[in-house]
Order: C-alpha cells, then sequence, then structure tokens
C-alpha cells in the first residue's frame, strides 16, 4: 500500500481511519516541508529580535504578560509540557492516540505553526513505527486546546511520560529507544505548537463519527429484517409519501429500505394484514433519516477542523506576524459532537422498540419471547432488558457537555467548550448503539424464523445468512450472549455491511 500523503489540505475520514486502525503509513507532502520551515524562520526572526509574542516570548494563560528573555524560550516550552501533562482517568484508546498525533501533524505542516521539521518528523516516525503516547482521557476544558491530552501526547518525544510499543506499555524513552527513534528538545514556540489545539476532542470524536456512519447502514439493515418478521406494510416506504417531505435523511432510508427488502414475501401491501404499522416501523424512513441528517452535519463540520489550524499564536509569514486568536476554541466541535451523541443515540431508542414489539405478545402474533417452548424457556427475554439498559445508559450520555463552562487560568480563560467530553460521549454512545443493533439482528432473524420464511429480499437475504452462518435458530434456552457477541462482530468489523451491499449491488446511502 502507498503511504498517505499529509498535505494540510484533503485529510479525510476514512485515511484517519485507515491511518489510526489500520495502521496506514504516512509521509509529508514536500510542498507541506517548505510550509514548516518558511514558518519557522519566522519564529527563529522573532526570538531574535525578543518581540512580544504570546507563548513565544511571554508567559502562558494569565502569566501572558510576563516577558520571556531569549535564553528562557528553551525552558519555557519544557516546562509547558511537563506541568500541562495532568490527565486522568484511563488512557485514550490506541486509535484514537495515534489519531491525536496525526491530526496534529496536519495542523501543524500547513506552516501557521512555526515548529521546527525535525520535531513533526518526530511525530511522523511515531505513527509509523507504532509508538502510541499514552494520553489520559480526561482533564481537557477543550479550550485553550486540549491542553493535558496533547501534553501528554508529546512527553515521549521528550524521553518522559508513557508509551506504548509493540503492543507493551513502556516507559517513553524505552519506547522511542525500541522503535530507533531519537528523543528531542523542544524550541521556542515548540511547546505551544504541540499542545495547543482541539486534536484530542477532533480525533475520538471523528472516530466516533467513522463508526456512526456505518451503524447508520447497520441500523436500517436490522429495521429491513424486523419489516421481514413483522409483515411489514411497505406502502410507507412509497417514495411519493417521501418526495413531498424531502428530508435527504428521509428519502435515503426510504430507498435503503426498498432495496432491501426488493423481492421479500414476507412484507405487506396496505390492508392485506393491517392497515398500518407500529410507528417503529412506519415511521423509521423519518426516525433514521433524521439521524443520517444530524450526523452528516457533524460530518461536515469534521472535514472542516481536521484540516484547519487551532493554534494560538498564528504565525503569519507574510508579515512575519504572530496574531493572538482563538482558533484553539472547541466550540465548534464541542456542539458538533453533542449533537454526534444525540442523533446515534436515537438509532438504538428505535431499535429497542422493535426488538420490544418482536419480543412482547401484547405487540405481535409472534410467540411470547420468541421460543417455541414459554414457560420451561426464558428466550429472548432478558435481550430486550440488556436492550433498554443500554438505551438509558445513552439517555444519560446523551446529554449536552458543551452547555457547561468553568473558568481557569484566573479567569484569563472565561469560557470554555468542554468539547472533548463531548467527544468521549459520542463514543461510548456509539458502542452501546452497536450492541443494541447486534441484539436486533438476531432478534430479528429468529422472529422470521417463528413466523415462518416465505421468501426474504434481496438484502434481507444477505443479513440473514450471515448471522445464521453462527446463530442458530434458538429453539431451547442457551446462552446468548455469545450470539450476540458474534453479531456485534460482523457490524464492528464491516463484514454485514459488505455481504450486503455486494446483495444489493451498490452502497447502503448515508446522506
Amino acid at each position: 500500500m502507498n503511504n498517505i500523503v499529509i498535505t494540510g489540505k484533503d485529510l479525510t475520514l476514512e485515511q484517519i481511519a485507515a491511518i489510526c486502525r489500520g495502521h496506514a503509513k504516512i509521509e509529508l507532502a514536500e510542498e507541506a516541508k517548505q510550509n514548516i520551515i518558511e514558518s519557522r524562520k519566522v519564529v527563529d526572526e522573532l526570538v531574535a529580535e525578543e518581540k512580544v509574542v504570546y507563548g513565544i516570548t511571554t508567559g502562558f494563560g494569565k502569566f501572558s504578560d510576563v516577558v520571556i528573555s531569549q535564553d528562557q524560550c528553551k525552558a519555557l516550552q519544557k516546562n509547558l509540557i511537563i506541568t500541562h501533562a495532568v490527565g486522568a482517568g484511563n488512557p485514550f484508546s490506541e486509535d484514537i492516540a495515534r489519531g491525536i498525533m496525526l491530526l496534529r501533524i496536519n495542523n501543524l505542516v500547513k506552516g501557521f505553526s512555526g515548529i521546527r521539521l525535525e520535531t513533526v518528523q518526530t511525530m511522523v516516525d511515531m505513527l509509523n513505527k507504532g509508538v502510541t503516547s499514552f494520553i489520559p482521557e480526561k482533564g481537557s476544558l477543550g479550550a485553550s486546546g486540549d491542553l493535558a491530552p496533547l501534553s501528554h501526547m508529546v512527553l515521549p518525544m521528550l524521553g518522559l511520560g508513557m508509551a506504548y510499543y509493540e503492543g507493551e506499555l513502556l516507559p517513553g524513552a524505552e519506547a522511542m529507544k525500541r522503535a530507533g527513534i531519537p528523543t528531542i528538545e523542544l524550541s521556542a514556540k515548540e511547546g505551544l505548537a504541540l499542545n495547543n489545539g482541539t486534536q484530542a476532542m477532533t480525533s475520538a470524536g471523528s472516530l466516533a463519527l467513522y463508526d456512526a456512519l456505518n451503524l447508520l447502514k447497520v441500523a436500517d439493515i436490522a429495521d429491513a429484517l424486523c419489516f421481514e418478521a413483522q409483515n411489514g406494510v411497505v406502502d410507507a416506504l412509497d417514495h411519493r409519501v417521501h418526495d413531498v417531505r424531502p428530508h435527504s435523511g428521509q428519502l435515503a432510508t426510504a430507498r435503503n429500505l426498498l432495496r432491501l427488502l426488493e423481492g421479500s414475501k414476507n412484507t405487506t401491501r396496505q390492508g392485506e394484514i393491517r392497515v398500518q404499522d407500529a410507528y417503529s416501523l412506519r415511521c423509521s424512513p423519518q426516525i433514521h433519516g433524521a439521524s443520517k441528517d444530524a450526523i452528516n452535519y457533524v460530518l461536515d463540520k469534521v472535514n472542516i477542523e481536521i484540516n484547519s489550524v487551532t493554534d494560538n499564536p498564528i504565525i503569519f509569514k507574510e508579515d512575519r506576524a504572530g496574531i493572538s486568536g482563538g482558533n484553539f476554541h472547541g466550540q465548534p466541535m464541542a456542539l458538533s459532537f453533542d449533537f454526534l451523541g444525540i442523533g446515534v443515540a436515537e438509532l438504538a431508542n428505535v431499535s429497542e422498540r422493535r426488538i420490544e414489539r418482536l419480543v412482547n405478545p401484547a405487540y405481535s402474533d409472534l410467540p411470547a419471547f420468541l421460543t417455541p417452548h414459554g414457560g420451561v424457556c426464558s428466550g429472548f427475554m432478558i435481550v430486550q432488558y440488556s436492550a433498554a439498559a443500554l438505551v438509558s445508559e445513552n439517555k444519560v450520555l446523551a446529554h449536552p457537555a458543551s452547555v457547561d463552562s468553568i473558568p481557569s487560568s484566573a479567569g484569563q480563560e472565561d469560557h470554555v467548550s468542554m468539547g472533548t467530553i463531548a467527544a468521549r460521549k459520542a463514543g461510548e454512545i456509539a458502542k452501546n448503539v452497536r450492541r443494541v443493533l447486534a441484539m436486533e439482528l438476531m432478534v430479528a432473524c429468529q422472529g422470521i424464523d417463528m413466523r415462518g420464511n416465505k421468501g426474504l429480499g434481496k438484502g434481507t437475504q444477505a443479513a440473514y445468512d450471515l448471522v445464521r452462518k453462527q446463530v442458530a435458530t434458538l429453539d431451547d434456552d442457551r446462552e446468548l450472549y455469545g450470539d450476540i457477541n458474534y453479531c456485534e462482530e460482523i457490524i464492528e468489523n464491516g463484514s454485514l455491511i459488505k455481504a450486503v451491499e455486494e446483495a444489493i449491488g451498490g452502497a447502503i446511502e448515508t446522506r
């Protein structure tokens, strides 16, 4: 595979996933290298001339009015990193930590940060050789950048902190030594160039977004299986219904369901069995569609953020200016990632309702809890409990983080975004949604078998076959967590989407 070339201009969500999860290698574009070199010249000149520029020749935050002499510049930058590395809690997963490093590189190569090329190359070498900084996931306010997480990212570069290498957590100096990467000493502006940005929240949120986009497809697949199991009325999917209310996500969902169900002999028309279905089936284009629209709004914001400059100060080489602004403030992403969490949570809300309609005999003509031996067997009774617990947890997690703010740095930083909390929550919500959808896949396939399968649609047949490859129809009770684990695995590894898309001859739409 060719290296992914980092330009600072055109990084995509798919490339982030390939680098962070697939360990694709990266290299710096020649233009990017030149941008870094030219930007660095400006910093060196400002230091030599003893110009007063925030974070280069002054202290930080409340200490911005303290002027730093030229011979103190290196100590200033190192002290910034070691004092700001005060994160808490469990570490970010390695894919998120790699994303933090990648996104910071993509910011730096734009040439507005004043960092040295060799410092950026150290980060590139770490990504390519598998040295991943140990970064605690808590402790960022999401303004003045993700200061604590990004400082932990830098520590191994200095021979400090902790890092993962070849599956082992090591002291940072040892990890760098084993990988054959020299440690560095920070120069003027470099500490601030490395730890002042939105990359922790954007990495966590971007990977949650990547998962959410796939869950949009899985939700439509699971929904289609429920149409099969419930003899769903497909008139509600008629394009004319949606054309007169043309929200793009709604239209896409209706099209998806019709393609997935094409050829089905289990679905019905209006009036054949009943006039209309409950909302969880009949309104699924509107419900799933709204989540599509919300998640695509977030995608548009992420595409901007991952290719943006989030430093302070920003170095403009044309007029040798270092302007102190607020691009480190995470508010655009904080609101977006709160919206992401809400949008993806709704997929599980309606999924759990479809599970309930399948297992509850009050809502269906299927056997109670989809077991042929009710009483001695509980069937899928507690599957719905577990789904309900996850959905309820998501309701707590979906409370927006961005509505909160606590002033910091003696009131100098008097409004903060809490965007990293929003991003982390969105990731947790997506994991819970994936589990609920795995349960729905399993329960829907059981419902199809209990009703008597007259013939599935093109897409639903592929999904059903993949589930049944390892999950047998439930006759007598057995341990179900392994079946759910398998259904979750085929969601996570992409094999479910791949099988279904091959069967229907094209991609399931997400917008």
